[in-house]
């Protein structure tokens, strides 16, 4: 017959005993990490510390109905875990099942904070909107054809920039949604980055800037969605092109097949390099994160969403792959995603 120490040391999460004496009679191995070692044999109050959780303990050895309370501590990095602890009475003792909350409040804190975000990026432009068109209704400019058009001007761009903003939400979504599926269409890389640098050659133009396409003459292809890839091609290029625009030039490059030590296998590398301003390396780290600006007013003077970055990763991480960043200050930036083959 199996003991009953061996079933909760094969249970996941934390399990501790408290004996029929008030003192911890078993505890797992994940328990021993929450709480410490050292415990069996010690009186549950001087082990378990926390007061709701040694209310709980008390309520429950007094009433025998099985109560719940949480339990906080710290990992080895100092970030905050949270448990929900379940308590339960079998015959004369007590068993107490620790069930980590993190991720679950980590997930709800995104959620928030995602929802926080986008009110405020629409918040922003569907007040002008209601403020000019108050305006040319009932204001002022009602019979003003000069500040009418100035107005329509402005608002056409504000309209503008909310369907971005829509645009980038939903592809942001889709490309969560399918994360998991890593994608298998075989596509032609050079054949990709020719089309994509061609088709923002007038944005380039427009913004003076020289766009530099390398690629090898050899072709290659890796197994991708070819939508997704030209999205973050696009989406890097524009970036250069937008914030990098102070260099004059704009590099993009595929180069040749290599072997990764960190994904463990051969892979290619697209490069898109400017030759502006780069970017501070307190920034870095944050790049990814949605809705996160290095300048917020030039990047929404510029039609920035805050999301084409997020999106980029998403996309890399959906073809098993990675983003990689590199900057200095003066010297520019260099965004490369590395794909397997």
């Amino acid at each position: 017959m199996i003991a009953a120490h061996d079933l909760i040391d094969v249970l996941p999460g934390p399990v501790v005993v408290i004996g029929s004496d008030e003192r911890i009679a078993m505890i797992n191995p994940a328990g021993r990490t929450v709480l410490g070692t050292a415990l069996t044999g010690r009186h549950y109050i001087s082990a378990l510390r926390q007061p709701s959780l040694l209310a709980a303990v008390e309520s429950v050895l007094k009433t025998g109905v099985m109560a719940g309370a949480r339990y906080s501590t710290k990992d080895d990095s100092g970030n905050d875990i949270t448990y929900v602890v379940s308590i339960t009475r079998i015959q004369t003792a007590l068993v107490l099942h620790f069930e980590d909350l993190t991720d679950r409040h980590s997930a709800d804190q995104m959620r928030r904070d995602f929802v926080a975000n986008v009110s405020h990026e629409l918040r922003t432009p569907l007040t002008a909107l209601m403020g000019f068109i108050e305006t040319m209704l009932r204001g002022p400019a009602k019979d003003d054809p000069v500040a009418q058009e100035r107005f329509l001007t402005i608002m056409e761009a504000e309209a503008g920039r909310m369907n971005r903003l829509v645009g980038d939400l939903m592809s942001l979504n889709r490309v969560e949604t399918q994360e998991r599926l890593r994608p298998t269409d075989p596509v032609d890389l050079g054949a990709l980055l020719g089309s994509v640098a061609h088709g923002l050659t007038q944005l380039a133009d427009e913004a003076q800037v020289k766009l530099e396409v390398r690629v090898p003459e050899a072709e290659i292809t890796v197994p991708g969605d070819d939508d997704q890839l030209r999205q973050v091609v696009t989406n890097l290029i524009e970036n250069a092109i937008k914030y990098g625009c102070d260099g004059g030039k704009v590099m993009i490059a595929l180069l040749p097949p290599s072997f990764d030590t960190r994904l463990r296998r051969e892979v290619v590398e697209i490069v898109v390099r400017d030759y502006g301003p780069g970017i501070d390396p307190v920034h870095l780290p944050r790049l990814t994160e949605r809705f996160y600006r290095i300048d917020t007013h030039r990047s929404r003077e510029q039609g920035g969403t805050g999301l084409g970055l997020a999106i980029v990763k998403h996309i890399a991480n959906r073809h098993r792959g990675r983003l990689h960043v590199e900057s200095e200050l003066g010297q520019g930036s260099s965004f490369s995603v590395i794909l397997p083959i």
